[in-house]
């Protein structure tokens, strides 16, 4: 379902006076678009769903503590909230990732920097040959075609989530796209091998 923009103002109007039942509405509108984007950062069903879960508490929490002047949509708040969630959990999860070697009597820290938290990314079968494509791309290129693309998201909504100008934003989409097509052609020249006789 994909939820009109008439219908998020309204929930949005009312979220404002911090309306319980408006919040249900947005929680089932959004609930398996935050779990998509969710799980293309993530790659894991069970993390996805831990996660998804908690950006609409953390979503409600900040209702019923902040005015929502800053964002456009109920749907801009939820990807922000969903985008720091995805931002805390890696963070977290690097620090579990400290592991304590024994070496005599001495302990060494070691932490992997170079890991990438969207190695693990997995998506659905649809969206294969695209991922290959996504993963060569830099992480602003390929967090601004999630969120266009998959999860159609307006400029203005991209813009509240990532904390750019909308300007920005249309620059930022303009790179991604050519940066993409630019894989796509290496790829496409690399797959038609002259034949031999």
């Amino acid at each position: 379902m994909n939820p009109g923009s008439l219908n998020d103002k309204i929930l949005y109007l009312r979220l404002q006076d911090k309306d319980k039942e408006a919040f249900i509405k947005a929680y089932d509108l959004y609930l398996d678009s935050i779990y998509r984007f969710v799980f293309f950062k993530v790659g894991n069903k069970e993390e996805a769903e831990d996660l998804t879960s908690l950006v609409f508490l953390k979503t409600w929490d900040y209702i019923q503590t902040n005015k929502l002047d800053e964002f456009k949509s109920i749907k801009a708040l939820l990807y922000k909230v969903a985008r720091n969630t995805i931002i805390d959990h890696y963070r977290k999860q690097s620090q579990k990732q400290e592991i304590s070697l024994e070496q005599g009597d001495e302990m060494i820290d070691v932490v992997d920097e170079k890991s990438d938290p969207f190695k693990s990314l997995v998506i659905a079968e649809a969206f294969q040959s695209l991922k290959d494509k996504l993963f060569e791309l830099k992480d602003e290129y390929r967090e601004v075609i999630i969120l266009k693309y998959i999860d159609e998201l307006s400029v203005a909504e991209i813009a509240s989530v990532l904390n750019k100008s909308q300007g920005n934003v249309r620059v930022l989409i303009f790179r991604a796209v050519n940066a993409l097509k630019k894989i796509a052609a290496t790829e496409k020249r690399s797959n038609e091998k002259p034949k031999r006789d």
